[in-house]
């Protein structure tokens, strides 16, 4: 075993843990699970048996990855945020074969106590604000904040506030990595170094 495993924690045979890991406190992963290296996973946390968890990622205390959901390297999900999988959940209907797939790409930071309906895509270093609840996609970088989620504005890679418009031309620098970020209409992107 080349991660960290608390002794109250349960990993199902079969589940795959990258190198350096740390699956912590009373957490379940179950067996069907691909988790990267360098993932840290908190106090509570349950890994279902269809979910892959890329290299770097994040999970605080309380969070349930449920079937069907995938996360790219260095997402980060604050303390008991929710990931869903049925769009129309109820207990006395059998709805096993309808999940809807989440994707969580590189770099994202959703909140805590953010809630993400399923059958979204959560663009790169996208940032969904604690108590949030997604029930669309999100664009790359962008921070979306309230019931439901709308967008307030952009983040940089660092994780701070961009003071760009919501759309249009323009662009603007992250004040602590000097990386400068193009807007285009409604996507906004970072320029590469020269």
């Amino acid at each position: 075993m080349n991660y960290f495993q608390h002794d109250s924690a349960i990993v199902d045979d079969g589940a795959q843990i990258g190198e350096g890991s740390r699956v912590w406190h009373f957490v379940h992963v179950c067996g069907g699970a691909r988790i990267g290296k360098g993932v840290s996973l908190g106090q509570n946390v349950f890994v279902g048996n269809q979910v892959v968890i890329g290299d770097h990622c994040k999970i605080q205390n309380n969070v349930s990855v449920y079937d069907n959901v995938v996360l790219e390297e260095g997402v980060f999900c604050g303390p008991s945020m929710v990931f869903t999988n049925v769009y129309n959940p109820r207990s006395l209907i059998e709805r096993k074969s309808e999940y809807r797939d989440t994707l969580v790409k590189k770099g994202a930071t959703l909140g805590a106590n953010c809630t993400i309906v399923c059958g979204v895509t959560i663009g790169e270093y996208a940032f969904v604000g604690a108590g949030a609840v997604v029930n669309k996609d999100v664009p790359a970088y962008a921070l979306m904040l309230g019931v439901p989620a709308r967008q307030a504005g952009w983040m940089s890679e660092y994780g701070e506030r961009l003071e760009l418009p919501l759309s249009g031309e323009q662009e603007a620098i992250c004040p602590h990595t000097g990386d400068i970020y193009s807007l285009k209409g409604k996507t906004l992107s970072k320029k590469a170094r020269d």
